[in-house]
């Protein structure tokens, strides 16, 4: 890969790699649904025998998440002052939560219009509640085993960090990462500074294999989606089928929005910032995994001038806790269930499920369709069944595949901001030793 003095790969290369992985994408969704509609079975089992080739290429993305979150965080944390360190996961914080009013105004913004055609006639509806309520056990039993307050704050300590990173627990790692870190501030020098470059080789070494992964994403994104597309087809239609094409509209709509802003909030050119987040976006459409988009997050941020260590301490955080797509998710999924069931919702009603969709957002649990299970209680408060929740889990599919590219986006802005305002805040970031060419 040719690139700058600076690491950053030149215009003409960037743009090319963001043309294969646009046209992987298209080509596997075309591929996809064609076989899907020749109901083929031989040309279905050799759609699916591309699976494996997928999965090997998330797996190889994800086995890179770990020891470079570990590496990065610890680089950040060592080297930058407990204040300063304060400062930065402060300042996250408080741009997270600026990013989810946005999201929020863009749902109350956009959604009643979207939804405003929907039309459910009397069988349909008859049909789809009685599928809701046969479904409502599963639905039940995964929401009474969701962690209460107390367990959840319990697990950000976790007794078994070996285990915590093999199960992919984000937030407990990040912790102990932390921690460590903080320890490392009070070694001798010469101690610390021996673990440091252990850390930064550590950190490179990944980068680089992210990197290659990356060149690679034509061949994986194509193998993910083409499968996928096949088994999903064009089957959805009626009432269901067009929740599904108003949430991707939806999610679409605040993306751009997103992207957007981060371009202005962060002080890049809107098309650097869209070439430099298309390859995180398109692995996260592709796996439906915010987890195995960091890698390709952190690289990003490095080809918009985001120091490693600045990108490798607020990442991982946004990652972990930051589902801006949330609001989106809540406010279209109850205004479907409204008209399925005949509800009448009051603009107080669609405050407080935006309301408790930022709240809530920061504590989803890290489990299949975690945010529509936190969305089950709060379905009674605005007069709607808690079964219907089951409804939305079942055709989640292709609705997850466009909220997670839209999380992921939120990730790329909200660094790109706090970037910019920590500079400008004179929030000091330790210089980052690993390579970014």
């Amino acid at each position: 890969m040719s690139s700058t003095a600076s690491g950053e790969p030149r215009g003409d290369d960037a743009t090319r790699r963001v043309g294969r992985v646009a046209v992987a994408l298209v080509l596997g969704l075309i591929v996809g649904i064609g076989v899907a509609s020749l109901g083929q079975p031989v040309l279905s089992r050799a759609v699916a025998l591309l699976e494996p080739v997928g999965a090997i290429w998330v797996n190889g993305i994800r086995m890179t998440v770990v020891p470079l979150v570990v590496a990065l965080l610890l680089r950040a944390v060592a080297r930058d002052s407990e204040a300063a360190i304060g400062r930065t996961g402060g300042l996250a914080f408080g741009v997270f939560v600026a990013l989810h009013i946005v999201a929020a105004i863009v749902a109350l913004a956009i959604i009643g219009p979207l939804m405003s055609g929907l039309t459910i006639d009397p069988a349909s509806a008859t049909r789809l509640q009685a599928d809701a309520s046969a479904a409502t056990t599963a639905t039940s039993e995964q929401v009474r085993a969701l962690p209460g307050l107390a367990q959840w704050v319990t697990s950000l300590a976790p007794a078994n960090v070996v285990r915590a990173a093999a199960d992919g627990a984000m937030l407990p790692l990040i912790v102990f990462t932390v921690l460590f870190g903080l320890a490392l501030r009070r070694i001798p020098s010469d101690r610390r500074d021996a673990v440091l470059r252990v850390v930064d080789g550590i950190g490179a070494a990944m980068l680089q294999i992210v990197r290659w992964l990356i060149a690679l994403a034509p061949v994986g994104i194509f193998t993910l989606v083409a499968p996928l597309a096949a088994r999903l087809g064009l089957s959805l239609a009626g009432a269901l089928g067009y929740y599904v094409v108003a949430y991707a509209v939806a999610m679409l709509a605040l993306a751009i929005v997103l992207m957007i802003v981060g371009a202005l909030g962060g002080g890049v050119s809107p098309m650097r910032f869209i070439r430099a987040a298309l390859p995180a976006q398109a692995v996260a459409f592709s796996s439906s995994s915010s987890l195995a988009s960091l890698p390709a997050l952190v690289d990003s941020s490095t080809r918009i001038g985001i120091p490693a260590a600045l990108g490798g301490f607020v990442l991982p955080l946004a990652v972990s806790s930051f589902k801006v797509g949330s609001a989106v998710a809540w406010v279209i999924g109850t205004t479907f269930l409204a008209r399925l069931y005949g509800v009448e919702l009051s603009v107080a009603d669609q405050l407080t499920v935006v309301a408790s969709a930022v709240a809530l957002s920061f504590a989803t649990p890290g489990v299949p369709n975690g945010a529509f299970l936190l969305l089950a209680p709060l379905l009674a408060s605005v007069g709607l069944p808690a079964s219907g929740v089951a409804l939305l889990i079942a055709i989640d599919s292709i609705p997850d595949l466009f909220a997670t590219m839209t999380n992921v986006t939120g990730d790329f802005a909200a660094v790109s901001i706090v970037n910019r305002v920590s500079h400008r805040a004179e929030v000091p970031v330790a210089a980052p030793d690993i390579a970014t060419s």
